[in-house]
């Protein structure tokens, strides 16, 4: 061993604080983005937003009363005023709310012809069941959690199993799906000992199984898997959970004028940010040097922040104008027209990395005259036709496949195979191993899986 100097040269990318904070931010969606602002305003006094026509927006605002006075209440008096009190009510009063699920077991609870012990009992049940619509409590935790007998405890968690949605309360799937047979009136053991023993059948399409195992038609066994398939595996679906709704709001819009097509970004997802101006007084301030220090690193951040979200959108727009250039035809005449694009392909007429554009098309979406749509979907994997050598893309394919597949004969399903040679009879060379990856990708089964007894 030896101690020794020793230069070497090497290269090694160093990334900066403003190069992570613009890839951070060019990947995340929208939604992201509003949130991860909305974040930095609060956290960061220097940031302010840029209000456009704030004299018109106050001009325009009026007080609630002057609204009020100015809407015709002939017909709608009870509305207006409160008889009671001879008080003004606002028709924003009516507007309904929400109901979640359980506030709606709740009620159900409330009207029935029950002492209020076991109300109570029940009300506390319905705390305990999950947004799924599920009761994460056996019947001996209820026992031992307020001291009640066996009997009242099951006699209960029947009540609440006897509520709307059927099925709710249920601890399990099986037990959920037999609450909704009994509910429905119907008692034949072999639906109970299928939801017992072959579920998974049912979902295999394994009804000649089910029949030799219940000694049952096959077809009588495929009617009992319809009728389970008609279910809810879970009984809160319809109801509100406490979780809002998240609508997508596209990044760009891309317009037609006059045989021509115009990108437009959506501006409207993140507000303006500028520099709040109070600000330059403290830098110029120098008898306070950690105010001024403070205010330097704030405003550093803030410039980053802005900087990045510009660059963001000018590379979505940028990835947006390939698009445009291939994809011309598609937003033309529609998707039978998509031709195959991929990453590198948009990435090398940018002269950027595959992962710069696959961060930019990351969760984002567009609006185009059919509707929005994600980015991400207008990339597709091409095959080469025997016909005229040019590329499909594998979206065309996909709805070939799926086309068939819905005008088939369901007691006589189409094979993979029969499906790759009616294709490769259209001029597109796929192989049987394409169509099956095509097929689960698409979520459809095979055709044991769709076969009709």
């Amino acid at each position: 061993m030896d101690f020794a100097l020793n230069l070497t040269q090497e290269q090694r990318l160093a990334m900066t604080q403003e190069m992570q904070l613009s890839i951070k931010l060019l990947q995340m969606s929208s939604f992201e983005l509003q949130e991860y602002v909305e974040k930095e305003l609060q956290e960061n006094p220097v940031l302010d937003i840029k209000e456009s026509n704030v004299d018109k927006v106050e001009k325009d605002k009026l007080e609630y009363k002057e609204i009020i006075k100015n809407l015709d209440f002939d017909n709608y008096s009870h509305h207006s005023y409160d008889r009671n009190s001879g008080e003004e009510v606002s028709p924003f009063n009516f507007i309904s709310e929400e109901k979640s699920l359980k506030e709606y077991l709740k009620d159900q609870i409330r009207d029935l012809d029950e002492n209020h012990c076991i109300k109570t009992i029940c009300l506390y049940i319905i705390e305990n069941i999950d947004d799924r619509g599920y009761l994460i409590l056996e019947n001996e935790e209820i026992e031992e959690e307020l001291k009640i007998s066996k009997e009242l405890a099951s006699y209960c968690v029947d009540l609440i199993h006897s509520l709307e949605p059927h099925g709710i309360g249920a601890r399990n799937l099986g037990e959920c799906l037999k609450i909704q047979i009994e509910q429905k009136g119907m008692d034949e053991e072999n639906i109970f000992i299928i939801i017992d023993k072959y579920l998974e059948f049912i979902a295999e399409n394994k009804y000649n199984v089910i029949a030799k195992e219940l000694n049952i038609d096959v077809k009588q066994a495929q009617e009992y898997g319809d009728l389970i398939k008609t279910l809810s595996p879970k009984p809160s679906r319809g109801f509100y959970t406490g979780e809002s709704v998240r609508y997508i709001s596209p990044d760009a819009y891309i317009k037609k004028i006059d045989n021509e097509y115009f990108i437009i970004m959506n501006d409207d997802l993140t507000p303006r940010l500028t520099i709040n101006a109070m600000y330059k007084d403290i830098i110029n301030n120098d008898t306070d040097k950690d105010a001024v220090s403070y205010v330097k690193e704030k405003l550093n951040s803030a410039l980053f922040l802005i900087k990045s979200i510009q660059h963001r959108k000018s590379t979505i727009y940028r990835v947006l104008e390939k698009i445009l250039e291939i994809q011309r035809d598609y937003f033309d005449y529609g998707e039978n027209y998509l031709k195959p694009m991929t990453l590198k392909e948009i990435a090398n007429s940018m002269n950027v990395h595959e992962s710069t554009v696959s961060r930019a098309i990351r969760d984002k979406y567009i609006h185009i005259s059919r509707g929005t749509i994600k980015i991400k979907d207008l990339f597709t994997t091409g095959m080469i036709t025997s016909f005229n050598e040019e590329n499909v893309s594998s979206l065309i394919i996909k709805n070939n496949i799926k086309k068939m597949i819905d005008e088939e004969d369901r007691k006589k399903p189409l094979s993979d195979q029969k499906i790759c040679d009616l294709i490769n009879e259209q001029g597109m060379n796929i192989s049987r191993r394409t169509v099956a990856k095509y097929r689960e990708e698409m979520g459809i089964k095979s055709s044991k899986g769709r076969k009709r007894f």
